[in-house]
């Protein structure tokens, strides 16, 4: 069974392509085939990490029907089961396509022949980043040790939220109304979140609210806290469960927790990635025990929560521990530092 592992970001400069480039080896090399899709629409360099030239044709071909299939855009890499849908920066309009076309490529994602699909999309917040992340209910979500990073990846997951619920009522309809209106007033601090405010609207619309409400149900964010430098960078990831929790009604789990590595940098510098440069060290090893837990993880079936409708429903869980910490995210910084340490 395929799995689609959407990697986005609320801000740039966190390492979410170098992430994206070095998961995807770690996987391949775990026996797992591997296709890397370059979504940062207009801003693509996913093939750099890779020491590729961008003289491919990308996925703007595709959009804009000059190839039937995303499957003829696959380009080797030179690393066994690793492949690449390049991006497309030369094609007017790419960055900022409609609705019908990312359906289209949502749908081509799912036929392509391979055990993980990573999608490396751009960052921010802008509907062409959060429509591909919500091709999967439980993409990753990458912060670093900084409050607007964990503000801006706040700011992601309430985009997110908002328009999974929009979408799921036609247009013009007394259920968008209401969600707009909803959208333009302070919700934060008011006691309500608006898992609150979706439970309300499907039990006032009985025909069209519960799907909806499944659809937002099933919103399961994975967050990646990379270039951490001590256990104390786990709190801004504390914080922004809590604030997910607490306003949205969303509660992230945490999928890996990665350290700050001076070998980074070099290796983007000489386009090899980490795990093939250096897979001794700290972020190398972090990334590929990521890529174990999910290579062992069992299967599951998780539909699409914007682009069709959704039976999968994912309860918000409750704070791990009674002063906010998080056990998971604990052990993963403990793990991570302890290589570390080991390594160096």
């Amino acid at each position: 069974m395929q799995r689609l592992l959407p990697i986005a970001s609320g801000k740039g400069g966190v390492g979410k392509s170098v992430l994206s480039a070095n998961l995807g080896l770690a996987l391949s090399r775990l026996g797992k085939t591997v296709i890397l899709v370059d979504l940062d629409l207009g801003g693509s360099n996913l093939h750099t990490c890779l020491g590729l030239r961008n003289r491919h044709p990308g996925l703007g071909s595709f959009a804009w029907k000059a190839e039937k299939n995303l499957a003829s855009l696959l380009v080797e890499t030179g690393y066994e089961r690793l492949w690449l849908i390049p991006g497309d920066n030369l094609m007017p309009g790419t960055a900022n396509l409609e609705w019908n076309v990312k359906r289209r490529i949502v749908k081509e994602l799912s036929n392509l022949p391979a055990d993980f699909v990573i999608l490396d999309l751009g960052a921010g917040s802008s509907y062409n980043v959060v429509d591909f992340w919500l091709a999967a209910p439980d993409g990753f979500l990458v912060i670093c040790p900084e409050i607007t990073s964990a503000l801006n990846a706040y700011s992601f997951l309430k985009t997110a939220s908002f328009r999974v619920l929009m979408r799921a009522f036609r247009d013009g309809s007394a259920e968008r109304a209401e969600i707009l209106a909803y959208a333009g007033t302070k919700t934060e601090g008011s006691g309500q979140s608006f898992m609150d405010f979706a439970i309300d609207l499907a039990s006032r619309f009985p025909d069209s609210g519960p799907a909806a409400l499944e659809s937002l149900k099933a919103i399961a964010p994975r967050v990646v806290v990379n270039r951490g430098r001590a256990s104390a960078d786990a709190e801004l990831g504390y914080r922004l469960r809590d604030i997910s929790r607490k306003n949205l009604g969303i509660t992230p789990s945490f999928a890996a927790f990665l350290l700050e590595d001076e070998s980074v940098p070099r290796s983007v510098a000489v386009r090899l990635p980490l795990v093939a440069d250096d897979p001794a060290s700290p972020f190398a090893r972090g990334v590929q025990a990521l890529a174990t837990r999910l290579a062992t993880a069992p299967e599951t079936e998780a539909a699409p929560t914007v682009y069709a409708g959704d039976d999968v429903e994912v309860d918000a869980a409750p704070a791990p521990g009674g002063d906010g910490r998080d056990p998971g995210l604990e052990r993963l910084a403990a793990e991570a530092l302890a290589a570390g340490s080991d390594q160096g």
